[in-house]
């Protein structure tokens, strides 16, 4: 090759040439268009950001109510996360377990996502092995290692907002299980791998 003809007379796309160019255009402008369609709505908006998390619950067999700020200046509110784990104790044995933060940014992105501001109504928080048991012997679709058995799942609905609809935020988060009961009208949410029936 003679030292004085430039390499993009040789090549053809070679980098700086015109031909190079809108290849390399059209690639970034595909491979950022995939990039959106795969990312989960659950990450369409930056987290830190957000200061305050507020979420209400009435649970459906104790009558409680419980309105909190469970976090609030970039940490979580130890006295505020105790207040969920009483009201999503096992009502049964009443044996209360912490839940896990990250169900709670679960529910509280839905919430956003659903732009629906009433409670949650709660069907099932935590619950204990001797309670789980009873519930398999009654009914096929109990698991036999529940998360929530673990404090990572809750079932519940939002009163005034489609279950259905419920369902399709959920999965569109990508962040968990997501279980549809449409007979009994409810959500199960978990913070395990992402999975849905």
């Amino acid at each position: 090759m003679d030292r004085k003809t430039p390499h993009s007379a040789i090549l053809r796309g070679a980098p700086g040439s015109s031909a190079f160019q809108g290849g390399r255009r059209r690639f970034l402008c595909a491979t950022g268009a995939a990039l959106v369609t795969l990312l989960p709505l659950g990450a369409a908006w930056a987290r830190p950001g957000r200061e305050r998390r507020f979420l209400s619950f009435v649970h459906t067999h104790t009558g409680e109510s419980l309105s909190v700020d469970y976090f609030r200046e970039g940490a979580y509110d130890p006295s505020a996360l105790e207040r969920v784990n009483h009201l999503l104790r096992d009502f049964r044995t009443e044996q209360v377990h912490p839940i896990d933060p990250t169900l709670l940014d679960i529910l509280f992105d839905l919430q956003t996502l659903a732009e629906h501001e009433r409670p949650f109504e709660v069907i099932s928080g935590y619950r204990s092995p001797q309670t789980n048991t009873a519930l398999r012997r009654r009914s096929h679709g109990v698991a036999e290692h529940s998360l929530h058995l673990q404090g990572r799942a809750i079932d519940v609905r939002l009163p005034g907002f489609a279950t259905r609809r419920l369902r399709e935020l959920a999965l569109g988060l990508q962040r968990g299980g997501v279980g549809f009961y449409a007979r009994s009208d409810f959500v199960h949410l978990d913070n395990g791998p992402a999975r849905f029936w």
